[in-house]
């Protein structure tokens, strides 16, 4: 035999034993993915199942936990709730708020009515052609309608008018329109009603104007 034909012969054999190779390794390749699956499945197989007291267990815990979801959801809107009913409430309570500042008007000029004809008396300044009697039991008529009007307000809609003579003042219930200087206070203390504050229910609705004195400096 040939030089030639003996090295054709050795890069044949070469050849398909390079072939083999490939061949193994592409039909080991599944084999290995299969072993993998088995070898897990058999893992799980072996594993120690639970028993019935951590079981219980489990599903003890799953249970305190839903539990507390539950609990959480209805203080949620239970809360919700409470301030839904505080807010309707609160627009009951205040419906009429801008109908009765239309009627607090008429109030004031009832107070400056009957404050002229009490201080007409005072001066005895009444017309001659009006008897003071007549008169007085006009101012006396005016009296009544303010004051059944006020009460009306109060007990039915809880209009309230309050009076401030004498307080500390306040700039969430009195709005200042005229101020003096005196040694008689030591805080900033209301003189004087100029006109009367209001409050609605526990809001006040309209401030008290008023005159104040300031302590000296």
């Amino acid at each position: 035999m040939s030089k030639q034909d003996t090295q054709v012969d050795e890069n044949s054999t070469e050849t398909l034993q390079e072939n083999q190779t490939k061949e193994e390794i592409i039909s080991s390749a599944p084999e290995t993915e299969q072993e993998t699956e088995t070898s897990a499945n058999q893992a799980e197989e072996t594993a120690a199942p639970l028993t019935p007291e951590a079981q219980i267990a489990e599903l003890e815990k799953r249970l305190a936990d839903t539990h507390d979801q539950l609990l959480r959801k209805a203080a949620d809107f239970d809360n919700f709730r409470k301030r839904m009913n505080q807010e309707k409430q609160s627009s009951i309570d205040y419906a009429n708020q801008n109908l009765l500042l239309d009627i607090i008007p008429v109030i004031d000029d009832m107070e400056r009515a009957i404050q002229a004809g009490e201080n007409g008396l005072q001066a005895n300044n009444a017309s001659p052609s009006v008897p003071i009697a007549d008169f007085a039991a006009f101012l006396e008529g005016v009296k009544m309608i303010e004051k059944r009007l006020a009460s009306q307000l109060e007990s039915k809609w809880g209009l309230k008018r309050f009076s401030s003579a004498g307080q500390a003042f306040d700039p969430n219930l009195h709005e200042a329109l005229m101020m003096e200087k005196s040694h008689a206070v030591t805080e900033a203390t209301v003189q004087e009603d100029l006109v009367k504050g209001y409050m609605l229910k526990d809001r006040v609705i309209r401030a008290a104007k008023v005159k104040v004195i300031m302590p000296e400096a």
